[in-house]
């Protein structure tokens, strides 16, 4: 017999051991694949030779989602106490703010040659009462054909609206006239300026103008603004040209580009246009009743 049998003879002995204890580990993983052990019940300890699963992984016997604690459903009374009904919008308790825009600074180009238009408001006061101050005037050829002044107290019955009451002085064109002032300013849906105001003046005389205006974003700071603006008067005004019912109307179109949200330089077209008795009393002076003028300005608020 070689040296080498019984060496030969262990290692075969070694090799048979091996391959049965690998058997029976496979045998015993295909058992817990048949007959699956059940989750762990929480407080069990683990089984001798398994690792303790984490917590969260431990079958309560409860939803998970819902709190220990179970939170009573909102009644009523919750709902009204949390959501209050509000008389009023959000007032902040500010000082006294004021603001003056500078809405129309332009030079005008038109039928009637060239001129200047300047038109603006200023306010001061709180979220809730303020004083409106509301100017504007034209001139062309050298002399003024339009100018006026208002002072209004201004009541905010809405997050979006005021009532406006005060004077108005027109000064040109024909002789001076001062009338009462009452009316209706804010925001109408779809972002509609509005401002539609009733006078009364000497002599019963009564007149309503409306403007409406409207920004159209086309970019971040590149806005059209349409505007139209509309007066009425109750009877003729021959000293001033102006005739009862619908007198005159003025649109207008103009594209600015803001600089500074503060600055914006703009350019425009404009049309004014008289109407029934307002545009015979025109005709009778030898003056068109329409005017459409390009205009050229700035719009400027601090």
């Amino acid at each position: 017999m070689s040296r080498l049998a019984p060496m030969a003879a262990f290692a075969t002995l070694l090799l048979a051991a091996g391959a049965d204890a690998a058997a029976q580990q496979h045998a015993q993983h295909a058992q817990q694949a048949k007959h699956p052990q059940p989750p762990q019940q929480h407080g069990e300890p683990a089984p001798a030779g398994q690792a303790t699963p984490p917590h969260h992984a431990l079958s309560h016997g409860d939803d998970a989602s819902q709190p220990h604690v179970p939170v009573p459903a909102p009644t009523e009374a919750d709902r009204a106490a949390a959501f209050p009904d509000l008389a009023h919008g959000m007032e902040h308790a500010s000082p006294r703010n004021w603001r003056v825009l500078l809405d129309h600074f332009e030079f005008t180009d038109g039928d009637a040659g060239r001129g200047q238009r300047v038109e603006g408001e200023a306010w001061y006061g709180t979220d809730t009462d303020r004083l409106w101050l509301r100017a504007g005037a034209e001139r062309g050829g050298g002399r003024t054909h339009h100018a006026d002044v208002e002072l209004l107290y201004g009541r905010s019955i809405g997050p979006w609206w005021d009532v406006v009451a005060g004077v108005r002085q027109d000064i040109q064109p024909g002789p001076s006239r001062t009338w009462g002032a009452i009316g209706i300013q804010g925001l109408a849906p779809g972002r509609f300026e509005v401002a539609a105001t009733a006078y009364v003046g000497e002599s019963g005389r009564t007149a309503a103008h409306l403007q409406l205006e409207y920004d159209l974003l086309l970019t971040n700071r590149l806005v059209l603004q349409p505007v139209l603006g509309a007066w009425l008067h109750g009877e003729d005004d021959a000293a001033r040209g102006i005739g009862s019912g619908l007198s005159s109307t003025e649109t207008g179109l103009r594209l600015r580009y803001e600089i500074h949200r503060q600055f914006a330089p703009y350019i425009g077209i404009v049309q004014e246009r008289r109407h029934g008795h307002s545009a015979d009393l025109r005709r009778a002076a030898g003056a068109d009743v329409d005017d459409t003028q390009w205009v050229v300005g700035v719009r400027w608020w601090f």
